[in-house]
């Protein structure tokens, strides 16, 4: 259940090796291992332990990557230049690099793991256990699963490697697999290392580390991405070959996918290790959804993680740094009114039930009397007087996910921290955040901000973090948590028994935890309905996982990304001049188109890189690139 991560600390020796092997770019490296495979690097516990930890080193934290800037309709990045923002207008190619580190750090990891697996064994009995060996092997496997795992997800069929190249080794013999092959390879490294990894660790040294777990929720995540239509008889891919004619994507859709997706899913929720998070786990006598859906991602190895990585001061100051306005912060990751719309009001209803209380007109008179978070710092986190009513009884995720015009600047402990975010007449403590036109994080002290949002994206953003002084506080960051897990289960479960209770069951249960009713109590004719629950399950999974790079793959795997909902992006009015009313400005809080992001259906799938097409004759590109 909990995590922490090994530390990446490698010896002198091992640290240069492995410096050289990575200079090569080529995803197939014909650069000689001597300096990896020497008997020095497997003579000692310590340098074994720091081969392993660097394969470990390669898992990214996708924080700033294009699932989380601006290649979805959750978010947006404010700096045209960045690539998310070339690909939002087409403007890339096989040629690009748009994050092409990411298949050539797969396979140079993919191929570090074999080195490894081939090589502990000669680690002396007396300094390296045979029980340890053993474990450690068991990890490799997952890693390598876990590096083809990212590898398909975003460029798709891979070509899978059984072992080390040789030093003449003809790269031309090494086509792409297809889709079901990687899919099998991908299972067959999980159920490998499962069989030697404890379904969870005893030991604090060990958390971070893959657990039984972990292999399985892979098996989940696998098995979801096979039975959505993206790679589930899609007609796109009828033509996508090897130059041998051998087919890489399937060519029917098979419904029994669902079945065994729903399956994999069941299988993490079965072995009952973990639960979902709230805030009474850590010692609290009243339930508070805000700080129970805030703080699984602030709170230490949690019962609610997966699978979780360990990297302090590093992706923590850039991710609250991009996610806090000016002046401490520089305001890039911008939530979109698309995810804001998303998120539901507090009786569970969505904005547009005109039963639901929504409405857009005019700024509330009261603080927020549920008093979210109040017990920790002293800060209403719900909404609080002069927000506008569009902000007001909205859910617990929303105030936790967003921040919005008006709303206390989190990462920010003490009242003149939070002073140092506001105009001299709104110097009251709070620190709310000024986006409106005159504002401290507007355009006229800003003016080359112009495409932000009106919002920033707060989800895993820590109150004991000081963004004005640049101390972020510590937390793992999470790859896998339960959450994801019964979102897949009730998404596939829908999708071959819509009448089946275990989909209300689970999907209850995360609403349950953000203090919302039963969606069975507030919209009664969504039960059993396909269509209809497939709507819901969605949405919980784009405001459940908002941020954490789901909602990109939802929309890619569900054939969803072209729509027209999904490219139109929408805005506040950041533009208009408030005349300094600042909070009180009505006409900042209309909706502003801000882009119709250009798709093209190549985009489904990331394109190699050109220069790896040429040097390989056998390796053949992705459709339309």
């Amino acid at each position: 259940m909990k995590q922490i991560s090994p530390k990446y600390i490698a010896s002198g020796l091992l640290a240069l090796a492995l410096c050289q092997n990575m200079q090569s770019c080529n995803y197939l490296d014909k650069k000689p291992d001597n300096l990896l495979t020497s008997d020095m690097v497997w003579e000692t516990r310590a340098n074994a332990e720091s081969y392993l930890n660097q394969i470990y080193s390669y898992i990214e934290t996708p924080v700033d990557d294009f699932t989380t800037l601006g290649a979805s309709d959750e978010s947006s990045c404010n700096i045209p230049v960045v690539n998310v923002r070339q690909m939002a207008v087409g403007n890339w190619n096989a040629q690009s690099m748009y994050w092409q580190h990411y298949w050539n750090n797969a396979y140079t990891a993919i191929r570090q793991s074999f080195i490894f697996e081939e090589n502990i064994d000669k680690v002396p009995e007396g300094a390296l256990s045979t029980e340890l060996k053993v474990q450690y092997k068991a990890e490799a496997r997952f890693l390598r699963g876990w590096y083809y795992w990212k590898l398909l997800r975003q460029y798709g069929p891979a070509v899978l490697l059984k072992g080390t190249l040789g030093l003449n080794e003809d790269f031309n013999k090494y086509p792409r697999n297809s889709f079901q092959e990687c899919v099998d390879y991908i299972n067959s490294m999980m159920d490998l290392a499962a069989a030697d990894l404890p379904v969870v660790w005893s030991a604090s040294s060990n958390y971070g580390r893959p657990s039984k777990g972990t292999c399985l929720a892979i098996k989940s995540q696998v098995a979801l991405w096979a039975a959505s239509p993206l790679w589930n008889g899609n007609p796109r891919f009828a033509n996508f070959k090897n130059k041998d004619g051998k087919a890489l994507a399937p060519l029917q859709n098979d419904a029994n996918k669902w079945q065994l997706a729903a399956d994999a899913a069941k299988a993490v929720i079965d072995l009952n290790v973990y639960k979902l998070f709230t805030n009474l786990d850590e010692g609290d006598s009243k339930f508070d959804p805000y700080l129970s859906f805030r703080n699984l991602f602030l709170t230490n190895w949690n019962s609610e993680i997966i699978f979780s990585t360990h990297k302090a001061d590093t992706w923590q100051w850039g991710h609250e740094k991009r996610s806090a306005p000016e002046p401490g912060g520089i305001a890039m990751m911008n939530a979109t009114q698309n995810v804001v719309d998303a998120h539901l009001m507090r009786n569970g209803k969505t904005i547009d039930d005109p039963s639901s209380g929504y409405r857009e007109d005019g700024f509330v008179a009261t603080d927020d009397p549920a008093d979210w978070g109040k017990s920790r710092d002293g800060v209403n986190r719900g909404y609080i007087a002069g927000n506008s009513n569009m902000y007001v009884n909205r859910e617990a995720r929303f105030y936790v996910n967003i921040l919005y015009n008006g709303k206390p600047i989190l990462p920010a402990p003490t009242a003149d921290d939070r002073n140092f975010f506001s105009s001299d007449g709104n110097k009251d403590g709070r620190g709310r955040a000024e986006f409106y036109y005159s504002g401290k994080a507007g355009l006229v002290q800003n003016s080359n901000s112009a495409d932000k949002t009106g919002y920033l994206a707060q989800k895993n953003v820590s109150p004991a973090t000081n963004i004005r002084q640049d101390r972020p506080a510590y937390r793992p960051y999470i790859h896998i948590r339960l959450a994801e897990i019964y979102l897949n289960y009730a998404e596939s479960l829908n999708e071959v028994n819509p009448s089946h209770p275990d989909i209300l069951t689970y999907l209850n249960l995360i609403r349950q935890r953000a203090g919302l009713p039963k969606l069975e109590a507030v919209y009664p004719q969504v039960v059993g309905n396909k269509d209809e629950q497939r709507k819901w399950i969605l949405r919980e999974r784009q405001i459940e996982l908002a941020f954490e790079g789901d909602r990109y793959f939802t929309l890619i795997r569900r054939l969803m990304m072209g729509n027209p909902a999904s490219r139109a992006i929408y805005r506040m009015s950041i533009a208009s001049n408030d005349k300094n009313q600042g909070f009180f400005y009505q006409d900042f809080y209309k909706r502003n188109l801000l882009q119709n992001r250009y798709w093209d259906d190549k985009m489904y799938l990331f394109p190699i890189l050109q220069d790896d097409i040429d040097k390989n004759s056998a390796l053949v590109q992705n459709p339309g690139w």
